[in-house]
């Protein structure tokens, strides 16, 4: 009867895609957690009580959620933007960074823009669109109503993804270095900063929306991506409707100056040694580009 149900479930959802103007919102909770450990001396002398309350502060940061918007190519990704809730003091903010602004894909035309603000200056990032190489599993489970099949990529980290950064430890990297070991699995962002140079990836897509499209910047199943394992961050989605009632804009972003992939990430990393050496001259980083 189980089996049943869920073939029923697959005709009626590709009978759905099969419509002419076919489209479809998902929400992706995302979560990122951090070891506060790995952040010093400073920060393991704290309480545990500091701790939860510096983790309170961080929590807006680190727990988000963001809806996909798609049809049968195209795609935005943007954060579901809530008001706080009262007292909740704006959430913590990480240098001018955040997970904010809007990501648009297109699987046909290889198109990827993504309108993003850093430290008050807004940039249109294009991006080359390569087919991902997945590694196709077998490996089932059901997120929802839908079941899912993993899949898992190896890719080089963005250095200005901080999710993925962590303090560098220097009497390791004493110790390496003093036994000869090969140090190029992390690459040094700033004197205190590292971050690993590849990362893996793993996806859960379900064949019962087939779509080439997933949150973020991950597309290339032959389904839509239901969850994403990256390092300490999570993205599952948690609603899906399809065909929505009200039609869905799904469009090129068109705000701030155009840059390539590597022109934003040359200025972010050199804004970030600004900061570093202005914080380190006592006068708070602050600034614009």
């Amino acid at each position: 009867m189980k089996q049943l149900i869920t073939l029923f479930l697959a005709f009626v959802t590709i009978g759905v895609f099969a419509q002419k103007n076919f489209q479809g919102k998902a929400t992706y909770m995302s979560k990122t957690t951090l070891d506060m450990s790995s952040w010093g001396s400073r920060m393991n002398s704290m309480s545990e009580a500091q701790k939860k309350q510096i983790a309170e502060r961080m929590k807006s940061m680190l727990e988000k959620t963001f809806i996909l918007s798609f049809d049968k190519t195209a795609s935005i990704y943007k954060e579901d933007e809530k008001l706080d809730a009262p007292g909740a003091g704006g959430g913590f903010r990480m240098g001018g960074f955040s997970d904010g602004g809007t990501k648009y894909k297109n699987t046909k035309d290889l198109v990827a823009l993504e309108s993003k603000e850093f430290f008050g200056k807004n940039f249109l990032i294009s991006d080359t669109m390569e087919m991902p190489k997945w590694e196709l599993g077998s490996e089932t489970k059901k997120i929802g109503n839908y079941i899912c099949y993993k899949a898992t990529l190896t890719k080089d980290v963005d250095a200005t993804d901080w999710r993925n950064m962590r303090r560098r430890n220097r009497d390791d990297d004493k110790k390496k270095e003093d036994a000869n070991k090969d140090t190029t699995e992390t690459v040094k962002v700033t004197e205190d900063i590292e971050i690993p140079k590849k990362i893996t990836v793993t996806a859960w897509y379900t064949p019962q929306i087939p779509v080439s499209n997933g949150p973020g910047e991950y597309w290339g199943l032959p389904g839509l991506i239901l969850e994403i394992n990256e390092g300490r961050t999570t993205i599952l989605c948690t609603e899906i409707v399809l065909n929505p009632s009200e039609k869905l804009e799904i469009e090129k972003p068109t705000k701030g100056d155009k840059v390539t992939r590597k022109e934003y990430t040359d200025a972010i990393t050199k804004k970030m040694e600004e900061f570093r050496n202005s914080r380190g001259r006592g006068r708070g980083g602050r600034g614009r580009f």
